[in-house]
């Protein structure tokens, strides 16, 4: 099996976290993996670690438009059948976790899926399990399934490189959902794997960051769902968890 894999990780001034991101790909037992990292000119440690613990990375370091206009970055200097956004300080779970991944992907079919799909844990800081994600990865998947919300952790979602578009630049804080759906628009098969592929670090958001992510949010469902299926959404949210 010598599918390709791009690994791409966005970064500034984390020197905090990416760390975790670097040991998790570099103890990969996976051999084929294209390995990106798109920096945005950090002035902090940052490129020290990455060069002593990733010397075989693609590294890209020069000011960028924030994280969605790195992410486009990567996809361009991509070259691996697969697509998968790592982000500083989120994790691959296990060593084997890309080998075993691609297994059991080719053992449900004779030709590996375009999308690729599992849970993610919520870690802390101290790389400790938070509470399990409040949304999770459905058995079927398909563009309408966000109608729901995210249901599916932008680190757990590998899609083919071919069906990936860039990410809209006129979302600030949720072009990663809105990419999600477009590229499942474009998609044919799917796969879910039955365990988790992402360590996600969370580090909360400000009350005005969520606030304007929750419009833009609204803003992609509606251009996909259209205005009545998303309130519709919003109001079944809003209701069940007043019932919580």
């Amino acid at each position: 099996m010598d599918i390709k894999v791009s690994i791409i990780t966005v970064c500034y001034q984390a020197e905090q976290t990416i760390e975790r991101t670097l040991r998790s790909v570099s103890r990969q037992t996976y051999p084929h993996i294209e390995y990106i990292i798109i920096d945005g000119a950090s002035r902090d440690t940052t490129l020290n670690l990455v060069h002593e613990m990733s010397p075989q990375a693609i590294c890209i370091s020069e000011p960028d438009k924030g994280i969605y206009d790195a992410m486009n970055k990567g996809l361009r200097h991509a070259t691996g059948e697969y697509v998968w956004f790592l982000n500083a300080g989120d994790a691959l779970p296990k060593e084997d976790t890309v080998e075993t991944m691609l297994a059991a992907a080719l053992s449900k079919g004779n030709e590996l899926p375009d999308i690729i799909y599992g849970d993610c844990m919520l870690i802390n800081e101290h790389d400790e399990i938070l509470e399990p994600r409040r949304l999770r990865p459905p058995h079927q998947l398909n563009w309408r399934s966000f109608r729901k919300g995210m249901l599916v952790c932008h680190q757990s979602f590998i899609a083919r490189r071919e069906l990936c578009p860039e990410y809209d630049l006129q979302y600030r804080f949720s072009a990663d959902i809105d990419w999600c759906i477009r590229v499942m628009k474009r998609a044919h098969s799917y796969c879910r794997i039955d365990a988790p592929l992402s360590l996600y670090l969370h580090e909360g958001t400000t009350t005005n960051n969520h606030k304007a992510s929750l419009i833009e949010r609204f803003r992609i469902m509606r251009s996909h769902y259209g205005l009545c299926t998303t309130i519709l959404w919003h109001f079944l949210f809003l209701f069940l968890k007043t019932k919580r």
